[in-house]
């Protein structure tokens, strides 16, 4: 067999189906973002809330407040610094565009619909 390998999102497989990065467009948005700031809120108020709930419940419920603690992980898909990035991309989604050009990538704001002044 020779070729180039299929990468991800190039045929059947897990990261090829509806609804994966590769069909809603991962380009326009980071790995992290969301569909919705105040849906990513929400994710996030859950996720801590477990997370601090396990803890301060200890002294109160014992060991089994630590079962808050996979709720809180799972709402925020692993890691609380992931869910930080993904809140930062969320919010900049669409408003800043990388362009690059003869080997040089600048980050830059997107033009505003409408008429432009320039």
């Amino acid at each position: 067999m020779t070729g180039p390998l299929p990468g991800p999102g190039s045929g059947p497989g897990p990261g090829s189906g509806p609804g994966t990065a590769g069909s809603r467009g991962a380009s326009a948005r980071g790995g992290f973002a969301g569909d919705s700031v105040p849906r990513h809120l929400a994710r996030g108020a859950v996720g801590f809330g477990a997370l601090a709930g396990s803890l301060a419940l200890l002294p109160v419920v014992g060991p089994a407040s630590l079962l808050l603690a996979p709720v809180g992980l799972v709402a925020l898909r692993g890691c609380p610094m992931c869910w930080v990035i993904g809140l930062v991309e969320t919010v900049s989604a669409g408003r800043l565009r990388r362009s690059c050009t003869e080997g040089r990538c600048e980050l830059n704001r997107a033009r505003p619909y409408g008429p432009t002044h320039d």
